[in-house]
């Protein structure tokens, strides 16, 4: 097992590999503004814990954790975690299809929602010019 600050040194290495360096730092820091321990407990177990754990890979763990933001209706989360599934290998078309793929689960509106934000995610990626 590793130490605390192993698990949070894994935590922002992981966050700069799904996001980049800039936009990992600007989300950690509105995080550290509003609660600092959210920004600790987000970078050392989620990012430094469970992202890093070796039994799915990225893009995987970012289609699962895309279809769960969406069925419970966390837009913050969710169209962070479509940047993040872009930079862990998913194509639009992966994401576009998990979304699909949710409808008869949690429901039409759900998916619905999710699809508006993964075309404004690839809309806003498609002015940057680069995933």
């Amino acid at each position: 097992m590793s130490t605390l600050e192993q698990r949070r040194q894994q935590g922002l290495k992981r966050l700069e590999a799904m996001l980049g360096a800039e936009q990992a730092q600007a989300v950690r820091h509105a995080w550290q503004e509003i609660c600092p321990e959210f920004e600790q407990y987000v970078v050392e177990f989620l990012a430094g814990e469970i992202w890093c754990r070796p039994g799915l890979d990225q893009r995987t763990k970012s289609l699962v954790t895309i279809a769960a933001l969406a069925a419970l209706g966390r837009p913050r989360g969710l169209e962070l975690n479509i940047r993040m599934a872009l930079r862990n290998g998913a194509t639009r078309q992966e994401i576009v299809e998990t979304l699909l793929h949710l409808a008869p689960y949690a429901g039409f509106p759900a998916a619905w929602e999710g699809l508006a934000a993964a075309r404004a995610v690839f809309d806003q990626v498609a002015e940057k010019g680069a995933e």
